[in-house]
């Protein structure tokens, strides 16, 4: 493990994977901070909580827009960002050149927090297109790198 720890490629790989998966967990809290905040609820029980009148209750278990784009951009996060870390765990054993893999590590990171931002203020598109396009053709990119070390080494 110590030598993996001295791999520049592997080292990069851990600090931008830690960056975007912090941002992943992040998303949940901010979901719920919308949750609160504009009291919409999916559930009765979270939404009794906030009311002790029964049709209070009712009311607060409701579809709110920025609730819910805030809980699409965590499934996209999810869609995304589990498969670059499992990708990039696997590109980084590989042998990658370093500057390319820092590439790919910066472009991914860069892609995703570009990509919230769009997501949650609702810029026009294509901005969040483009972001998400990317992301993906960053991992697909490493996938390909992967597969072809596998394949002829």
């Amino acid at each position: 493990m110590a030598s993996l720890m001295e791999d520049e490629v592997f080292r990069s790989f851990l600090k931008y994977g830690a960056i975007v998966t912090v941002k992943l967990l992040l998303m949940g809290p901010l979901t719920a901070y919308y949750r609160f905040t504009r009291k919409a609820f999916e559930n009765v029980e979270d939404a009794a909580v906030h009311s002790s009148k029964p049709d209070d209750k009712k009311r607060l278990v409701r579809k709110d827009e920025d609730v819910e784009r805030a809980r699409r951009c965590h499934q996209n996060d999810l869609e995304n960002i589990v498969p670059f870390v499992l990708i990039g765990l696997m590109y980084s054993l590989t042998g990658p050149d370093p500057s390319w893999a820092l590439l790919h590590f910066r472009v991914f990171t860069a892609s995703r927090l570009f990509h919230t931002v769009a997501f949650i203020h609702a810029l026009p598109q294509p901005s969040r297109g483009l972001s998400w396009i990317l992301g993906l053709l960053t991992t697909l990119s490493m996938s390909h790198s992967v597969i072809h070390s596998v394949i002829f080494h």
